[in-house]
């Protein structure tokens, strides 16, 4: 038994050991990250604060409930009647009281831990609170600063739901005390309740109702986030019944209180008893009953009128909290026909179309530049903006991507590899958007590796991208880390060993301990791979560090790369975001996010499920590729909620002044910000309160025409609106009638050119409401019902490959829309079969184009031809192009089959068949190539039923 006791205090004591080493490597390890980034200060400053709370939270509830435990201990009876009860309870007592203080010592850690967990949770409140920064505005009912509602309330509340807990808490545990030592009893002759025990528990219900009287005051501000009428905020009934209710119960209450503090003087039960009823009462008939009934029987009959008003304070505040005040709505009558002058002159200011979909494409760069299997391209690709070689003055769309590292080949996958060997990916790859070559693939001005291309990039190497692996040891002594395929090179590959400033040092026994427990790997600590100049790196990709850099940001989900001074750089929108803006109506950002990119593609986050009311993209974001430097930027400096956060962590933050010019070009306008405010738009765009109390004029984001169910993403597109002379860049969207009708009724563009001086402006087109015009479902509906397209799309399938449809682009065009979507072609087998673009579909008022470039299309419905045959090579009419085509997909086939088996002279000999099929195949294509088309337009070749795999170069035998 002595061997057993002296045991408990030895295990218990390693138990708390191991537990707080566990907590400080998980602590000293993200003070280390955190100075690798040079963001320590956001680290202390969070630690501080969190710890603060949690002590101040958990000792207020231990002081509170304990004091109260042990007075309600020494207000216990010194002499209880007898009674079976009170048998019981000494059965009980008897128990209890031998060990009551470790019992009172462990209930009260508990609950103070639980506490004060809870406290530290609220470090973001806390901070927001003592460094909060006015907005200017006032709300028109109570006339305060928006702040008090962003930053005080929020506060109030918190502090206001502590109390109460506490007081429950402390009322329940006295309770319990006065239960078990005879102060209250449920048997037996005489007074229940004790002098004592009904004083003190009278007390604390008093100092409950107090409370109460101080949350119905609270309760009045509370009502700017009301949602009792049409709209969130004050209603009628809110202003006019409930806020004065609210004022009439706070005085009540304040009253009761009065009442049950009384029993220090007045003994009895009456006191309590009336004032329980009274606060009981009170609140169902002032609160609820009165309310209701002026909401049922004066209200609703004339609503669309009493709450006219109000509803006119909410649309002001949600415009101005999603920043879509100043959004330009325009009547926009669409045209059906052009003349031939006007079509001449719209074609000559026709943006260079983008053709190239990045949510199509990316299989085509995987195939054609991924170079080796441990390379990866996302899904979807990213749109950027880079000079035209042929006028280096001109941005011209163009669909970019990083080639990053997926991890070792397939039964490589040993610790070595995957944290030593495979630790980056190599080099930047870029299309313009509008022209492929003669295939159909895209034309890249940078590709290959090493890098060759016009974008001059000096740091190929991306060690900190959206692929990276959770951790890679990298430096040390040796080029061990795979850099590229090198056929010069004996080994068959280029090594390098990592020179930058990224990561933390690893070199010491002690550091490697801790990562070896952070990331439960016993070969961090035993393998000799690791030395004095080793560094690991962690935590990589861009939304990573840019979230934990910034945790008061929401960031973006699509960090998209740029060539910045030749070196890569990833770019990150951060969000400042509230609940609490007075009358605004909130919204779910997962919801008003989520579209076909986020739902079908892993490149694209999805964004949490928080309720906002207030958004601006305060930051603009850039990690390194190479070191992984996180560098803030303020981009909208007038936001309130930046300037609270930037005084709260001072010098994390530069001023947009400070941004490089290099990288201003690359900035656009974000995408979830756009999709949260399309959202808001397609109720909010109604002004009137009237018309909005209707509802009949509201919008909706139509479904992806690709049928997957989802809402459509919106497209960066070079544009040209009504009233402007030359295009430029911007995100776009399509509304179409809230309901099962998806007829368009209004186009959304927003200005993404950050240095123009409309950057970030919204324009809207809306068509009449008497106008039936086609939308997005309609038209790729009426692209595929067409029986001109339908037989030519048939005819280009052909035997073992299929179509591929790409973005369906909506561009306001001549004074009406014209919608283009290209066409892809891809073999049905084979894991190296990817998307060609070989057709593109235009429509143009009641019109359809079907041609081999845009050019081919766009004159037929300018024209007002419909639909011809595509010129150029006819599709599947020649029976030599047929014959060369399956020669070619069966030596491929054959070539494949033969490499699997490790077959060589099999492989030889299919290559050979492979050559002499794709030589047939661009003989006749000469014999039938069409001419070439602007550079607006793709330049496509024959349309061969499947494309023409490249031949691969001959393998050499594995060592």
């Amino acid at each position: 038994m002595s061997r057993s006791r002296l045991m408990l205090p030895v295990i218990l004591t390693l138990v708390i050991l191991v537990a707080a080493f566990l907590a400080f490597t998980a602590i000293w390890t993200d003070v280390l990250w955190y100075r690798s980034v040079g963001f320590s200060s956001v680290y202390t400053k969070q630690i501080t604060t969190r710890v603060l709370l949690f002590f101040s939270g958990g000792l207020i509830m231990v002081v509170l409930l304990g004091a109260n435990i042990v007075t309600a201990y020494r207000l216990r009876p010194a002499y209880r009647p007898s009674s079976v009860e009170q048998q019981g309870l000494d059965r009980y007592r008897g128990v209890v009281d031998p060990h009551r203080r470790i019992i009172l010592i462990a209930i009260l850690g508990l609950i103070g831990l639980l506490t004060a967990s809870a406290a530290a949770g609220q470090w973001r409140t806390w901070l927001a609170f003592l460094n909060r920064q006015p907005f200017g505005v006032k709300d028109p009912q109570f006339h305060k600063d928006i702040s008090f509602f962003v930053f005080t309330y929020p506060l109030l509340r918190i502090v206001l739901d502590y109390l109460f807990t506490a007081v429950i808490l402390t009322f329940i545990a006295s309770l319990i005390v006065h239960y078990l030592y005879g102060g209250v009893r449920v048997q037996g002759e005489g007074e229940r309740v004790s002098t004592a025990a009904r004083v003190h528990l009278s007390v604390l219900f008093g100092v409950f109702v107090l409370l109460k009287a101080v949350a119905y005051w609270f309760d009045r501000w509370g009502l700017a986030h009301s949602e009792r009428g049409v709209v969130t905020g004050p209603s009628y009934t809110d202003v006019n019944v409930v806020l004065p209710a609210k004022t009439i119960l706070a005085v009540i209450a304040l009253i009761c209180a009065l009442m049950f503090f009384a029993t220090f003087v007045r003994r009895g039960a009456m006191l309590p008893g009336m004032a329980f009823g009274l606060l009981v009462l009170s609140a169902i008939l002032i609160g609820g009953v009165f309310p209701l009934l002026i909401q049922t029987f004066h209200v609703k009959p004339s609503e669309a009128d009493k709450e006219a008003k109000y509803i006119g304070r909410n649309i002001t505040a949600t415009r101005a909290a999603y920043d879509v005040d100043d959004t330009t709505v325009t009547d926009y009558t669409p045209n059906a026909k052009l003349s031939a002058d006007q079509a001449k002159q719209e074609t000559s200011t026709l943006p260079n179309v983008r053709l190239l979909d990045p949510a199509v494409v990316s299989p085509t760069y995987q195939q054609l530049q991924q170079i080796k299997g441990f390379y990866k391209f996302p899904d979807p690709l990213d749109i950027d903006r880079y000079p035209d070689p042929t006028d280096g003055n001109a941005l011209r769309d163009t669909v970019v991507a990083v080639r990053e590292v997926d991890g070792p080949p397939a039964g490589q996958a040993n610790w070595i590899n995957s944290h030593l060997v495979y630790t980056h990916g190599y080099g930047f790859v870029a299309a313009p958007g509008n022209q492929v070559d003669a295939q159909g693939a895209p034309a890249f001005t940078e590709k290959d590796i090493p890098p060759s291309g016009a974008l001059g990039i000096t740091q190929p190497r991306v060690y900190f991208g959206e692929r990276s692996p959770s951790y890679s040891i990298v430096g040390g002594t040796g080029d061990r880390e795979l850099d590229y395929p090198d056929d010069k090179s004996a080994s068959g590959q280029h090594n390098n060993s990592y020179a930058g400033k990224g990561g933390v040092p690893i070199g010491s026994l002690f550091g490697r301990t801790l990562y070896a427990i952070r990331f439960k790997e016993k070969n961090l600590l035993l393998s000799g791979a690791i030395n004095s100049h080793s560094r690991i790196l962690y935590d990589r990709s861009p939304r990573e560090r840019v979230q934990k850099a910034a945790p008061w940001l929401k960031v973006d989900g699509n960090p998209y790369p740029a060539v910045v001074d030749g070196r890569i750089k990833w770019i990150v929108d951060g969000y400042t975001t509230a609940s609490d803006y007075p009358y605004s109506e909130r919204t779910s950002l997962a919801d008003a996010t989520r579209d076909t990119n986020t739902e079908t593609r892993v490149s694209v986050a999805a964004q949490a499920g928080d309720r906002i009311n207030y958004i601006r993209n305060s930051v603009k974001a850039t990690v390194d590729a190479y070191d992984g430097t996180v560098t803030l930027y303020a981009w909208d400096d007038s936001d309130p909620i930046l300037k609270t956060w930037m005084k709260a962590f001072p010098g994390t933050v530069k001023p947009r002044t400070a941004i490089p010019a290099d990288l201003m070009a690359h900035l656009r306008y974000p995408e979830d910000l756009f999709k949260v405010q399309r959202q808001i738009l397609a109720t909010y765009h109604v002004e009137n309160p009237q018309a909005y109390y209707s509802g009949q004029d509201f919008w909706a984001v139509p479904n992806d025409p690709s049928g997957e169910g989802v809402l459509a993403p919106p497209y960066y597109l070079s544009v040209k609106m009504p009233d402007q002379t030359t295009p430029g860049f911007a995100l776009t969207s399509t509304f179409v009638p809230r309901g099962k009708a998806t007829n368009l009724t209004a186009f959304m563009a927003v200005d993404s050119v950050p240095t123009s001086r409309t950057y970030g402006q919204i324009r809207i087109l809306q068509v009449p409401r008497s106008q039936v015009t086609p939308g997005p479902e309609q038209v790729k509906n009426t692209f595929e019902n067409n029986p001109t397209v339908s037989q030519q799309l048939t005819l280009l399938r052909g035997p073992g490959s299929r179509t591929v449809s790409g973005n369906l682009l909506t561009l306001p065009f001549g004074g009406g829309f014209l919608y283009v979507e290209p066409v892809y072609l891809q073999a049905n087998k084979g894991a190296g079969s990817y998307p060609l673009l070989k057709r593109v579909i235009v429509s143009y008022g009641n019109d359809i184009g079907f041609g081999a470039t845009l050019e081919d299309a766009l004159n037929q419905v300018l024209k007002g031809g419909g639909v011809t045959t595509p010129t150029g090579p006819p599709l599947q009419s020649s029976e030599d192009v047929r014959a060369a085509i399956e020669a070619a997909n069966k030596a491929y086939s054959d070539a494949q089959n033969a490499l699997a088996k490790g077959d060589w002279a099999a492989y030889g000999e299919a290559q050979k068949q492979l050559k002499a099929a794709l030589d047939q195949l661009a003989k006749l294509r000469d014999q039938s190539k069409p001419t070439p088309s602007a550079s607006a337009s793709p330049s496509v070749s024959s349309g061969s039923s499947t494309p023409p795999a490249t031949p691969a170069p001959t393998p050499k035998p594995s060592r």
